[in-house]
């Protein structure tokens, strides 16, 4: 089912995410998306995330929609150029996939092949652009495509705490005007910022849902302070993962701060993406604690 389905109805969104693995193996990532079946509405399959290289995601969303749990096929530029990229959407459409996040991607610099070379033939704002194309019946360069045209429910990502906000807000504009259908944000840990940002955009009728990821330790959050654009884990939230190392160390404390969020955040929102980085078997004890399940 097509998450636009979901919102047109007025449900609140429930998805999370699962990360390929660096191997032809993947048994492990399909029992991860099996125990939150029935749980969450859909789960996303990252796309060589960080620029690492793992085993493709629109393999693994085919094995997951096989197993009767709705992907959402994550589609970086930062690997394929435009031949490519309208090669694996059109075989997505081939294997039912229906629903799509779009990313530029991050540089190849981040990850571990740093002599690999970047394509960003087309960048996230263009790949939408690129889908509305496909699904008007023609490729990029205007050529007609045989049968039915595809369908697809477009996805892109914002950055609702970002420092300054207006660049996010115009980029956001660029994506609605291309056609994306719902956003999913990078992680928030501050609801007055989310609020606000919320409130500015509020007005485009697009879906929102927010992005959370799971505390696991002191030194993850300090990591995302220093080294992810547009994440801020605020000084209390720091505090409250050191004030018992045990109790961290067992995802307890990042599961209640989670759920808190969830709650605070849930009136501004019309989702939430979760997003567990190998904990999934959180993800229940999340959402039960938040009243959403």
């Amino acid at each position: 089912m097509k998450l636009k389905e979901l919102f047109n109805s007025g449900k609140f969104v429930l998805t999370s995410e699962v990360g390929p693995p660096k191997g032809w193996n993947i048994d492990k990532t399909i029992h991860e998306a099996e125990s939150l079946k029935g749980i969450v509405d859909a789960i996303n399959v990252t796309d060589n995330q960080s620029s690492v290289m793992r085993f493709g995601s629109l393999a693994a969303c085919h094995l997951i929609k096989d197993k009767g749990i709705e992907p959402v096929f994550q589609v970086t530029c930062r690997d394929r150029n435009r031949l490519a990229l309208q090669s694996d959407i059109l075989s997505a459409a081939g294997l039912g996939i229906e629903n799509m996040l779009l990313l530029t991607g991050d540089h190849t610099t981040l990850g571990d092949h740093k002599d690999a070379k970047p394509v960003f033939d087309l960048d996230s704002v263009s790949l939408i652009h690129t889908i509305k194309k496909l699904e008007s019946g023609v490729d990029l360069a205007n050529n007609k495509l045989d049968g039915e045209p595809p369908k697809f429910c477009i996805g892109a990502v914002v950055s609702p705490c970002a420092e300054p906000l207006e660049p996010q807000l115009m980029k956001m504009d660029r994506k609605i005007k291309a056609g994306v259908e719902f956003f999913q944000t990078q992680a928030v840990y501050e609801t007055d910022k989310f609020a606000k940002f919320m409130e500015k955009a509020k007005n485009s009728g697009i879906p929102v849902m927010a992005g959370i990821v799971i505390l696991k330790s002191v030194g993850m959050a300090k990591f995302m302070n220093e080294n992810v654009a547009g994440i801020h884990v605020p000084d209390n939230l720091i505090e409250e993962l050191k004030k018992d190392k045990e109790k961290t160390k067992s995802g307890q404390t990042g599961i209640e701060i989670a759920a808190r969020l969830i709650k605070d955040l849930k009136p501004y929102c019309q989702g939430i993406h979760l997003m567990p980085l190998g904990w999934d078997d959180k993800v229940p004890q999340i959402l039960k604690l938040s009243g959403l399940i």
